[in-house]
């Protein structure tokens, strides 16, 4: 079964439009590799870090949301830390269930 994961991840600053989008495309492949799905990306911009590391002061932010079996995550991690353009990458279990009653809430207010 295939679980509802959010992903926040940090690219280099260095990187443009253009190349952002690459460096997302990657990532999807990625996920689609272990046979997973992107359901939605959210560009947070550039956030500067509160201490440097790796002699870097800031990043790209992006969260991304991805359905994909829990057996894979360990892998897809794995593989994430082999691509050159995601400085960092965390991911946990998204509820879904919080989704599902903010929609039940719009839906009694309306």
């Amino acid at each position: 079964m295939k679980t509802l994961y959010e992903g926040l991840f940090i690219f280099p600053e260095i990187l443009d439009e253009e190349q952002l989008d690459q460096a997302i495309a990657d990532v999807k492949a990625e996920i689609e590799k272990l046979d997973g799905s992107l359901e939605s990306s959210t560009r947070l911009g550039k956030r500067t870090f509160a201490r440097p590391m790796k002699k870097k002061k800031a990043g790209i932010y992006v969260i991304i949301e991805l359905r994909i079996n829990g057996a894979n995550i360990d892998a897809l991690k794995r593989r994430l830390k082999l691509a050159t353009n995601v400085f960092r990458a965390q991911i946990v279990t998204k509820d879904e269930s919080v989704k599902a009653e903010a929609v039940v809430e719009v839906a009694q207010e309306a």
